[in-house]
């Protein structure tokens, strides 16, 4: 057998299985799990994982700390006597807020459907909690009901999931991240337990409950990454594997499966004898699903603290990032790996040399890109680390398991499991080959070509057309650039003899170090979020906000307020405005637009510009209702509206421009090194 014919031979998935079951024994609440950021079950977890690592033979093993903000979700038990004199007891789900009631303590309990700004109307909720109806994944997080239930003066919100997440059965419980202020509190029922509630409720506004809870959220309290290695024998420079240790309920899939998988990886390569060019970094990252109160950019926590506070030293070091995320299930018939733009060709070729086993994905594997928001790779792109991960966004699990406490052993899939062990272990030894990170920047170029085309505005086909011409041209070099990056790969594996190549890798090691300064750049001037947390490039809000306000207006030219509305709808994240108080809205839009940058961390300045149509939107409302047509004043403030849009919209193709012919420079003095 070749070396990596031996690794693989030492791969063990049920070692893995074991010590993804070990991880589930700490937990904040003893019935439900939760193994938070900075909470004590998270940090014995970490204790633990420190000592397998050491056990395994990692070396060099060590405990990464961070200050972060700590959460502690020991019991959230609600009582209540039905009015046929049947006693419930309903064990709930928790977010990160406060709420210690020190035992049972009484309130009155309303349900106000979903939980909109309308639906209290000559409605008293203070000191009252508030049951209320959701689906985040369809419509609106958390965040807005819990903070509209807090402006009234209500003690609590307690969210139902009306599909969207846990849809597996109506006793799931679901757990987002709050992405809002902790001193509004937060829990979360299942329907079952719910509709015992609402029945009661059909009869009486409200009704009397006992609440015993302890929530806490503790500002300034530190966590820990794991981190251990297996050092170079070439090079200084590093392959990154991560998987995160904290979770809510058990976590089986979420991420315990994935922890197991990576140290299982090293395990098999310790074993198998391999001794790697690069270092081979394992990370088993603290706070993913939160870790920072009051934020829209409240998860990747521990990833963040990693890359930009911990080790900043390691950017420009780490030609790849492997990131795992539920890998003991098959989230489609066709496996994926997820990647950025830069690298599909590399993984793409990687992918065609696979035997995909048929019993876990029938239809093979592909490779997607860009990266998303989801998960810890994203933190570690923008600090210009080229990440990838399992893909695992699409599919049922997520709707139906995904942060629920069915998220557990029974949807686990040994074949599946298996298979990514292999498949990622052979991935490492593929990197690990490498000179030259294998970056296509060409895929960057025709990516950002093909979103400006897709985005395109007639008013600016000039400044499209230039920069067109502009991004062709340059991909003109960086096909030449990535050709000589496969060569100068190709003719290191011609070398024999260990002194030859370290000798090769440090002819190259500037080029190394420049090829990851040019990624860090395509990811600060390209990379940008919209208001739901979607990758795109820097002119594509504001040329949707043009459509839209376009067809705004034409629609109140026509006397057509209904569709004028349905249009202002999809601007920015003016969705809120029809359903939520004006504080709301201001709360959650200007906490992104002017917030400290250590509180938004990887979403810091991805958003670009904001429409507020707050006032505009309730004036629209309230014509439609009382069936006004006199839409002038509306008319004229949706054209400055459109005026400034359109100014946004070109501001961004310039910069786009600016930034290609920065980057143009930078490619040629990487190609006269090449």
């Amino acid at each position: 057998m070749n070396i990596e014919e031996t690794c693989i031979s030492c791969l063990d998935t049920d070692w893995s299985y074991q010590l993804a079951r070990r991880m589930e024994k700490e937990k904040t609440n003893p019935v439900l799990g939760y193994r938070t950021a900075g909470s004590h079950a998270e940090t014995a977890t970490g204790d633990m994982l420190y000592h397998e690592m050491i056990q395994i033979g990692l070396s060099d093993v060590t405990k990464d700390t961070f200050a972060l903000d700590g959460w502690e979700f020991q019991k959230a038990v609600l009582r209540y006597t039905d009015f046929h004199g049947k006693e419930h007891i309903f064990q709930m789900g928790g977010y990160q807020t406060d709420f210690l009631t020190d035992g049972f303590k009484d309130y009155e309990l309303v349900f106000l459907g979903r939980g909109t700004s309308s639906e209290y109307d000559g409605i008293d909720v203070k000191g009252k909690i508030v049951l209320a109806e959701i689906n985040q994944r369809d419509e609106w997080w958390i965040s807005f009901p819990v903070y509209q239930a807090y402006l009234r003066g209500a003690a609590a919100l307690i969210a139902v999931q009306a599909n969207g997440y846990g849809e597996i059965a109506d006793t799931a419980l679901n757990a987002q991240d709050i992405a809002g202020p902790e001193y509004a509190p937060a829990f979360s029922i299942s329907q079952a337990d719910a509709r015992i509630l609402k029945e009661d409720l059909k009869e009486k506004s409200s009704i009397h409950v006992s609440l015993d809870a302890s929530s806490k959220v503790t500002p300034n309290v530190k966590a820990s990454n794991i981190v251990g290695r297996i050092p170079g024998t070439e090079t200084d420079s590093m392959i990154l594997l991560s998987a995160h240790y904290d979770s809510y309920f058990d976590g089986f899939q979420d991420d315990n499966t994935a922890v197991a998988m990576m140290l299982s990886i090293a395990r098999a390569l310790i074993k198998g004898g391999y001794r790697p060019a690069h270092t081979l970094v394992f990370c088993a990252m603290a706070a993913e699903e939160w870790g920072v109160t009051d934020s829209k950019y409240d998860w990747s926590t521990g990833a963040y603290n990693e890359i930009f506070r911990v080790h900043p030293n390691w950017q420009g070091k780490i030609i790849a990032n492997l990131n795992f995320e539920l890998p003991a299930h098959a989230h489609n018939t066709r496996d994926a790996i997820r990647c950025t733009y830069e690298y599909a060709d590399f993984i793409r070729e990687f992918t065609d040399s696979l035997n995909v086993p048929p019993e876990a994905y029938p239809d093979g594997i592909t490779v997607l890109c860009p990266i998303e928001t989801w998960s810890d790779d994203f933190s570690m792109a923008i600090a210009g680390v080229p990440s990838m991960v399992n893909d695992f966004s699409a599919g049922p699990f997520m709707q139906n398991y995904y942060h629920s406490q069915y998220d557990n052993r029974d949807v686990y899939q040994e074949p599946v499991f298996r298979f990514h062990h292999e498949c990622y272990l052979k991935l490492i030894m593929a990197f690990d080959r490498l000179v030259l990170p294998p970056l296509n920047f060409s895929r960057t170029m025709n990516a950002t070509i093909e979103s400006i085309q897709e985005t395109a505005q007639s008013f600016a086909s000039e400044e499209i057309n230039s920069l067109t011409r502009q991004l062709q041209n340059i991909i003109k070099c960086t096909d030449a650039v990535y050709s000589r990056i496969c060569h100068i790969n190709k003719e290191y594996l011609t070398l024999d003899d260990q002194d030859s190549r370290i000798s090769f890798r440090r002819k190259y090691s500037e080029s190394f170090f420049k090829l990851l300064k040019f990624f860090r750049k395509t990811q600060d001037y390209f990379v940008r979020l919209n208001w739901q947390d979607e990758v795109i490039f820097p002119q594509a809000a504001a040329s949707k906000n043009v459509c839209q306000l376009e067809k705004a207006m034409k629609a109140l030219t026509e006397n057509d307020i209904t569709d004028a509305l349905r249009s202002l709808y999809q601007v920015d994240n003016n969705m809120y405005a029809f359903l939520f108080d004006e504080e709301v809205y201001y709360h959650f839009t200007e906490y992104i637009l002017h917030q400290p940058k250590d509180r938004l961390m990887w979403g810091a300045d991805r958003i670009m510009h904001h429409e507020n149509l707050y006032g505009i939107v309730q004036q629209l409302k309230k014509k439609l209702k009382t069936g006004s047509t006199q839409l002038d004043e509306e008319i004229r403030r949706l054209d400055a509206a459109l005026r400034r849009q359109k100014s946004y919209y070109l501001d961004d193709l310039r910069y786009i421009s600016r930034s290609a012919q920065k980057l143009d420079q930078m490619l040629k003095e990487i190609q006269k090194m090449l």
